[in-house]
């Protein structure tokens, strides 16, 4: 090359030239998982705040306001007692099944809650994620973060129940803080899986409900686990025990009431309650970050 087309090289740099001088990149190129995971964390403040603005938006225009965060489980667990306690009779021999029939109404709806908002995170948010530039995984995790704040408040009213029906206070109680961490991050990974799949098939959000009210029933909220005892056996029956709800409204059964027959020795509970959340917190976070790529594009 002759000195003068170098020169006028230098003069008129192209624009991948001029990128990586001023080191830019192109949006399509997909960061390393340790660089969006750094991305993720220097982004915190932004989930947080945009958590914040979720719960004040959604209770905001009612008049009992942030009361429906206690209201709402209460209410579907006062529903569920008088369908499933009383008039179908479902206690099987369970003691209090006040307090057992809530700590699974409690425990799945803070999954649920996790699913139904993830779902539409990416695709109920394409403004923000075509104006702004940030991780999207903060996205379906601040719909998290905002689950986890009704959560508390859900819990309190839990507490309440146990302490109003009779439980005493033990040391198992300490057990319901890890059982409930493990169960934020296994709704994190499921609320980032979700999301990635709702972004490309909208039509998926329709089907949520049906998918929910199915594992409803396979996760004994409404009813004795012995149930399952009765009815099935062998490798079907471990199958079924081995649903990650089941296994995380049994952890919070076993912590806050005594005397309650669990699908599992505790240990075995608390093994599968760590796979679970290893296997879809990690996974559903490493297959969000595969698309981040392509949200909002189309």
């Amino acid at each position: 090359m002759s000195k003068a087309m170098v020169a006028a090289a230098h003069a008129n740099p192209s624009y991948q030239e001029l990128a990586r001088r001023h080191g830019l990149r192109s949006t399509s190129v997909l960061p390393s998982l340790p660089a969006y995971i750094r991305q993720v964390w220097a982004n915190r403040h932004f989930v947080a705040a945009y958590a914040t603005a979720k719960v004040s938006s959604a209770l905001g225009n009612t008049r009992l306001g942030t009361y429906w965060q206690v209201l709402t489980p209460l209410l579907n667990a006062a529903v569920y007692y008088v369908i499933f306690g009383v008039i179908l009779d479902t206690k099987g021999g369970v003691q209090n099944f006040i307090a057992y029939l809530c700590c699974g109404v409690f425990v799945f709806g803070f999954t649920q809650s996790a699913v139904q908002g993830g779902v539409t995170a990416i695709s109920g948010n394409l403004g923000m994620i075509r104006a702004l530039h940030f991780p999207r995984a903060g996205l379906p995790l601040a719909v998290v973060m905002a689950e986890v704040r009704n959560l508390i408040a859900s819990m309190t009213v839990l507490i309440a129940i146990v302490l109003l029906t009779g439980e005493p206070v033990n040391r198992q109680w300490s057990l319901l803080l890890p059982a409930l961490l493990l169960q934020s991050v296994f709704n994190a990974g499921l609320a980032m899986f979700v999301a990635r799949l709702g972004s490309t098939l909208t039509d998926i959000k329709q089907l949520i409900p049906f998918v929910m009210r199915i594992w409803l029933y396979l996760s004994a909220v409404l009813y004795p686990v012995t149930r399952f005892t009765e009815q099935v056996h062998g490798w079907q029956l471990r199958l079924i025990e081995a649903n990650p709800l089941l296994v995380f409204i049994e952890l919070t059964r076993h912590a806050l009431l005594e005397d309650v027959t669990l699908a599992g020795p505790p240990r075995l509970l608390w093994f599968e309650a760590v796979c679970w959340t290893a296997i879809v917190g990690l996974g559903g976070f490493i297959y969000f970050w595969r698309g981040e790529n392509t949200y909002g594009r189309g």
